[in-house]
């Protein structure tokens, strides 16, 4: 079996992860990185500790895992850095978020008490349903840019810290269409932000702008449109950077992205597929906005699209009715239900029903996500990888691609683990050997 050399910079030092927002998803992901490098709890879900890739083919072929085959950042080299509107610490703020239970928390208590959040960058108009007091002071977008600048600059200073990506973990911003005017060159970003224009420049397109101007790979985990603009692109191509996003891929959408292929696959038409789902956490707080939820449906919306497409199978995909819904109910916290109801049809037009009721857990889901996009962003970073990265598609509900161009996002989950797959084996020095059909 023929292995490569590769330019791919060992994962030598510490590595800062610095997410935005210390909520449930958070504090969940930072707590079951912390209980597993003691021993104390299992990284399950996460890909990059537990998948195995085949590289090589026939009698040379091996299974091995992620860090057999490329240098991935040790969870023992990790620290954790955070932003919030509220000032409670980790430890206090994962207690509020009833995820995990006392028992889980407690063993490392004190490492997340010395987690505080830095004062975010926060505007109320874009998250109605949120008030808190540990908001930064900044007269433009571009100042607010620049405290983040300083914030990163200054943590990586006293934890000597060798690298950092920056992760957004914080509410549902209200939907930002794209603006040519603003959004499509980095000139015209920086003038808007400068100029304070706060219709078009989100508080999260600081984040982004700031990471990334840091030397920090940026991962978008909401639907928000934030790096998801050429201006963004071109920034994090003139800084050679990678950027992924967007949007955590939990819960229904990884059922609709691993389902939605068998219907296809197995030629089998559709009339419509509705979807809802009942949350009781912050997220549903914010999303029982209209203006925070249109961020979130445009996202879930996305998904079928690709998958049963009406110019490939007319007969069996066009127009049928999508349909998403997200209720805000408290009683269920993190606890997060989705109902799907599918409408098909098969031999000779007659109509089947197929109905999908997942129980899960919004943070449990998301934490190894966190950990995975963290990983391999740095990852992606120290082979040379820069801009949109595709191949982390499959962690993500609505992927990034080249609009501008005609160009058309994968959705196919199985579709979306094979590109992950052949750029791990790419980066690894192994031939990307498998077909996306």
């Amino acid at each position: 079996m023929e292995k490569k050399e590769t330019n791919i910079r060992p994962a030598e030092g510490k590595l800062g992860i610095m997410v935005v927002g210390c909520g449930a998803v958070a504090t969940t992901f930072m707590t079951g990185v912390l209980m597993a490098r003691k021993g104390l709890a299992r990284p399950v879900g996460s890909m990059t500790q537990y998948d195995k890739i085949r590289v090589g083919r026939g009698y040379d072929k091996q299974y091995l895992s992620y860090g057999e085959i490329v240098p991935l950042a040790s969870l023992d080299d990790i620290e954790f850095a955070t932003w919030d509107v509220y000032p409670q610490n980790a430890y206090q703020a994962a207690v509020y978020a009833q995820v995990l239970q006392q028992k889980d928390i407690d063993p490392v208590r004190d490492e997340l008490e010395q987690i505080v959040p830095m004062k975010a960058a926060f505007d109320k108009n874009y998250v109605k349903r949120i008030d808190g007091d540990n908001i930064m002071q900044a007269d433009t977008r571009w100042q607010m840019a620049e405290n983040i600048r300083a914030d990163i600059r200054r943590w990586k200073s006293e934890r000597q810290l060798a690298r950092v990506v920056v992760i957004w973990a914080a509410s549902t911003e209200i939907y930002v269409p794209y603006c040519e005017q603003v959004h499509g060159s980095l000139d015209a970003l920086e003038e808007a932000m400068k100029e304070n224009d706060t219709q078009h420049v989100a508080p999260s397109m600081c984040y982004a702008y700031a990471a990334l101007c840091e030397g920090a790979p940026f991962i978008m985990g909401a639907p928000n449109t934030t790096v998801d603009i050429p201006a963004m692109w071109q920034l994090a191509e003139k800084n050679r950077l990678p950027i992924a996003g967007k949007d955590f891929k939990t819960g229904q959408t990884l059922v609709k992205s691993g389902f939605a292929p068998i219907i296809s696959t197995r030629c089998l038409g559709l009339n419509g597929w509705f979807s809802t789902n009942i949350l009781g956490n912050r997220d549903g707080l914010v999303l029982d906005e209209p203006a925070n939820f249109r961020t979130k449906e445009v996202s879930k919306l996305s998904t079928l699209e690709t998958i049963l497409d009406a110019q490939r199978q007319p007969d069996l995909y066009t127009d049928y009715y999508h349909k998403v819904r997200i209720n805000y109910y408290p009683p269920r916290n993190d606890n997060k239900e989705s109902w799907d109801n599918i409408d098909i049809f098969g031999w000779m037009g007659y109509p089947m029903q197929i109905k999908i009721n997942f129980l899960c857990r919004d943070s449990i889901l998301a934490a190894p996500l966190l950990l995975d996009l963290s990983l391999l962003s740095d990852l992606a970073a120290r082979a040379g990888r820069y801009g949109i990265q595709r191949f982390l598609s499959f962690f993500l509900k609505s992927p990034m691609h080249d609009f501008t161009r005609g160009e058309q996002p994968v959705n196919n989950l199985y579709q979306q683990y094979t590109m992950l797959k052949n750029a791990i084996r790419e980066m690894g020095g192994y031939e990307p050997d498998e077909e996306i059909d």
